[in-house]
């Protein structure tokens, strides 16, 4: 049975906006995307870029995240976390991926910084995430005060 009871009120948790998780996205350039894969939840690491309110980046066509070609419900993290002092922040995209295929885009998109992909071999799939839904938190332990 589902509790009813709402978390506590407290100060060391705290939601983000959408104006600074957008700047966070904007300003960051690794995360991890998470979807339901046919064996069953997946979650990989990206490079990435934050573009015109969308998440974009690169791929093997042939590679686990080429299934997103077609229109995929993902999610989308990225977060930063300092276990010494105690503190974190996480923003979440939840939304629609899928591949970019139009050439005006895939021109627009190709140099952005952040979208050179760590991984070796040929990654020019292109696929953007659509936000549905962009949260954001930041948590601060009690001793980091």
């Amino acid at each position: 049975m589902p509790s009813t009871m709402s978390e506590p009120s407290s100060s060391h948790l705290h939601e983000l906006d959408r104006e600074l998780c957008d700047e966070r996205l904007g300003s960051h350039h690794v995360g991890r995307v998470a979807w339901n894969a046919p064996d069953g939840p997946m979650v990989l690491p990206v490079t990435y870029a934050f573009y015109n309110g969308e998440v974009v980046f690169r791929t093997s066509p042939f590679g686990p995240l080429s299934p997103l070609t077609k229109p995929t419900n993902v999610a989308f993290e990225i977060d930063e976390i300092d276990e010494d002092a105690g503190t974190g922040w996480s923003v979440v995209v939840r939304g629609r991926a899928e591949a970019v295929v139009r050439a005006y885009d895939l021109a627009s998109v190709w140099s952005l910084d952040g979208l050179v992909p760590w991984a070796p071999g040929t990654r020019n799939l292109i696929i953007a995430i659509t936000p549905r839904k962009v949260t954001g938190r930041a948590v601060k332990a009690p001793f980091a005060d």
